[in-house]
């Protein structure tokens, strides 16, 4: 129903200032949720950013260390050792929840089955290249993970800034301008019945013997 059709009686006016005190509480809440959701998403802004680079870094240093392991012992041998490696790798997906938005968590654990090889005749950066590579998943794990929040993050908030705008420039300013106009009519009403009943006393005391 339109606030500007409500009848002007006290039924209403309680009404009206219940929604009023409703829409405030409203407000109120979703703007703290609003200031918790912002800071949350800086914080994770700022740990993607700082993944996204221990990602590069880490792939970097991964296929330096490969390479390495190349130059050392030839391009053949390598491949035939990486044909050995037996890992597994398992990533477990799981779900948070901050102030009611569900986000991602990921886990990234290794089950090796070592040795995948006889170490006579192998270099060092073999093993390190495996390693660096294993380091790399579990980082790019994370940098996803926090990727995902991060647009989650965004979109509830956006969400939320509209619920509170639409509730602080729509929804309460009407609130308060029907409970004030409906205000002002019983305030008027009541005038008009004090004036009649003047009216009426006089009338009654002219009229008596």
């Amino acid at each position: 129903m339109a606030l500007d059709t409500y009848t002007p009686t006290r039924t209403n006016l309680l009404k009206l200032k219940q929604a009023l005190s409703f829409a405030t509480l409203g407000h109120e809440l979703l703007d703290q949720k609003r200031n918790i959701l912002v800071m949350e998403l800086l914080n994770l802004v700022d740990q993607t950013v700082d993944h996204q680079n221990r990602v590069d870094q880490a792939l970097k240093t991964a296929y330096i260390s490969l390479e390495e392991a190349v130059l050392k012992m030839g391009k053949m041998k390598v491949f035939y050792l990486s044909s050995a490696v037996h890992i597994d790798a398992n990533i477990t997906m799981g779900t948070r929840k901050i102030m009611g938005v569900s986000l991602p968590t990921v886990e990234t654990d290794f089950k090796e089955r070592s040795p995948y090889f006889s170490p006579s005749g192998t270099h060092f950066f073999i093993d390190s290249s495996i390693d660096h590579f294993k380091e790399a998943l579990r980082v790019m794990g994370r940098f996803a993970e926090l990727k995902v929040s991060v647009m989650r993050l965004a979109g509830e908030v956006k969400k939320t800034i509209r619920k509170v705008n639409a509730l602080e420039k729509i929804a309460i300013p009407e609130y308060q301008r029907a409970v004030k106009v409906i205000q002002e009519r019983l305030e008027e009403n009541e005038r008009d019945a004090v004036i009649l009943l003047k009216k009426i006393k006089e009338r009654l005391e002219t009229q008596s013997p």
